[in-house]
């Protein structure tokens, strides 16, 4: 626990470093087509991220998932900045929670490799398709959308049925090599596409799919996010679509939030708020659908 803690700390004070590093740099290099982040604008990405981070702490979901549509619905960044700069803010999230789960053991060493590994390659296939949608940002938000009705039904029917997931005391991952490799390739895509992979695909993959024990999954998924988010982070960095300076501002306020969801998880019902996020999730689908079909909805 204290190992736990001296590192989410140190964590912290580096991203707060690099923070204060980029913002006081003379020139920063920025996407033209986002505008400078003013206090109130930076003071919403923290708000946002750690919104998102206590969601993920409570539910074990919410990352990217949330971070992206508000910053691209209603901070007007363009969609493949969206996904780009809250990808790059999910390295520092899955180091910190990854790392949590390490120290403790709670994943699976054997699942771990071969997700993260053949995940990697997904993620280099992926990063090549979205560079190309780049130019097709209709579609992009369409792909968006198809890929956001996943978590929102998921997390309606958790909701309504109480998210009854079955129980298992086992410490490792069933599954073949060929099977984890194959999900991880997958997963490995759609977050070089669509820069989403953790909770929203690989905690109820290995769960349903591979009947996974919840605990281990929680800490096999950050962990694997490491590897998936760290490559697929940086080469959108070098593609030029990440605004690091709000990268940043969430990746900060993911980590506090993660760590205060986990201290109070015990106050909230998360099959309540797994409803509420759903129907969330839900409309954020339809408005990515409907906007490539040009029916703009509020």
């Amino acid at each position: 626990m204290l190992k736990s803690q001296s590192f989410t700390i140190f964590l912290l004070l580096l991203i707060a470093t690099l923070v204060g590093y980029y913002f006081t740099r003379p020139q920063n290099q920025r996407p033209e087509e986002v505008r400078p982040l003013d206090m109130f604008s930076g003071l919403v990405m923290v708000v946002v991220g750690f919104s998102a981070g206590l969601l993920g702490g409570i539910i074990g979901t919410g990352g990217c998932s949330l971070m992206l549509p508000v910053i691209h619905f209603w901070m007007n960044y363009p969609a493949p900045i969206a996904v780009g700069t809250t990808l790059f803010a999910v390295i520092f999230t899955a180091v910190s929670g990854g790392y949590g789960h390490l120290i403790r053991k709670n994943l699976d060493v054997r699942a771990t490799l071969w997700l993260g590994g053949i995940g990697v390659l997904g993620v280099l296939l992926g990063s090549w398709i979205f560079l190309f949608l780049t130019t097709q940002t209709k579609l992009l938000g369409l792909i968006l959308g198809i890929v956001f009705l996943w978590p929102a039904l998921r997390m309606i029917k958790e909701g309504i049925f109480r998210g009854k997931i079955p129980t298992i005391s086992d410490s490792r991952i069933p599954g073949t090599r060929l099977g984890l490799s194959l999900f991880g390739f997958i997963v490995g895509v759609t977050t070089g596409i669509a820069g989403l992979g953790g909770g929203y695909a690989l905690v109820p993959g290995l769960i349903y799919l591979f009947h996974a024990p919840v605990y281990v999954t929680m800490g096999t998924s950050l962990a694997v996010m490491i590897p998936l988010a760290l490559v697929g982070g940086l080469i959108k960095l070098l593609q030029g679509f990440v605004d690091i300076g709000a990268g940043l501002l969430l990746a900060l306020g993911t980590i506090i939030g993660a760590q205060v969801g986990a201290a109070i998880i015990k106050r909230f019902k998360p099959a309540t708020l797994k409803l509420i996020f759903g129907v969330y999730f839900l409309y954020v689908s339809l408005k990515f659908i409907t906007g490539y079909f040009g029916i703009t909805i509020w």
